[in-house]
């Protein structure tokens, strides 16, 4: 994907969409993964970290379909796609999945959330 991916993981200012409740989430997505990175074979962090992502994307996408974004169809697809991922896996994560999620979150904030600063 291409986008560098910060170490220690966590969420800084050039991540910010412009939304306190999506920051303060996004926050909160960092911090799971980072959680799960530090303890892949707690399925207690996965979960917790399962349901962050859940909620995270129903605000996001209800903030969406109010505003009527054009790119909501694309960006709800994406957001399924990774909790499907998500939900299939089972602890212990390799250092693969753990590394996928950090890229899928990096590249996702970046590339597509950006796509509706200002328009939510």
């Amino acid at each position: 994907m291409g986008l560098n991916i910060p170490e220690p993981f966590c969420w800084d200012e050039s991540f910010r969409v412009f939304y306190e409740n999506l920051d303060e989430e996004h926050k909160g997505l960092f911090q799971g993964i980072f959680k799960v990175a530090g303890a892949p074979g707690d399925a207690a962090a996965l979960s917790s970290l399962v349901d962050l992502v859940k909620k995270h994307f129903a605000t996001e996408e209800g903030m969406m379909q109010a505003k009527s974004y054009a790119d909501f169809p694309t960006h709800k697809k994406a957001h399924d796609d990774f909790v499907a991922k998500l939900s299939g896996l089972s602890a212990p994560l390799s250092a693969d999945t753990i590394h996928f999620a950090k890229d899928w979150l990096v590249n996702h904030i970046k590339g597509t959330d950006f796509g509706y600063k200002g328009k939510l």
